[in-house]
């Protein structure tokens, strides 16, 4: 069974939903970040990064969301989670993934985790204040150029779209509306009707 290392209010979510969705055999394991146990000895044997996600196999530990999402949809081709045979397609989505990987995510972490970067109080302030402003354009390029609608790559839906569900919620939280990403927000409310969304929400809050 694949077992799935996350915690609340990360981009793991984004990967629980694609395994939900693959209708793999997994368990959720859930750090607690207010106890600092990505830092403990237990989880650095998994992940020395220590960050979320990772994800135990049989074969070995897989970090990072792209690639996690990216096993899930090769290792569970039945569920269509990513374009089969298709190299040009699945460039693709891998595209989509290391943007959001590479700059929409940590444009965002710069407003909550700005003592990452630096260590100067009024430069961490700085972070904090231009952080929204360059995550919303981040979000803002999806938006006009990137997402083809009405899933990230077009009719198909494939594990960009968890992904992509997650970090859009991450909006408001950095102050930014919503209603001024109209196509985002439509695809934000239709990824939390879908069932897999809903049970591991339900699962998250219970």
């Amino acid at each position: 069974m694949l077992r799935l290392y996350t915690a609340l209010g990360t981009i793991g979510l984004a990967c629980e939903i694609a395994l939900e969705d693959a209708g793999a055999p997994y368990e959720a394991v859930r750090l607690n970040f207010r106890e600092n146990e990505q830092r403990g000895a237990a989880y650095l044997a998994v992940n020395p990064k220590a960050r979320v996600p990772a994800l135990a196999t049989d074969r070995g530990v897989i970090t990072e969301a792209p690639a996690i999402l990216g096993y899930v949809a090769r290792a569970f081709p039945e569920a269509g989670l990513a374009p089969a045979g298709d190299a040009f397609g699945m460039a693709q989505v891998e595209s989509f993934m290391s943007y959001l990987c590479s700059w929409a995510h940590p444009a965002a972490a710069h407003r909550h985790r700005g003592q990452r970067w630096a260590d100067d109080p009024a430069a961490i302030a700085e972070l904090r204040r231009k952080a929204p402003e360059v995550f919303g354009a981040a979000m803002r390029l999806i938006e006009t150029d990137l997402f083809k609608g009405p899933w990230a790559m077009g009719e198909a839906y494939t594990v960009c779209d968890p992904y992509l569900y997650v970090v859009t919620g991450w909006l408001p939280r950095d102050g930014l509306d919503m209603a001024a990403f109209p196509r985002l927000a439509d695809h934000f409310a239709r990824m939390g009707a879908r069932q897999a969304t809903r049970t591991v929400l339900a699962r998250v809050a219970g």
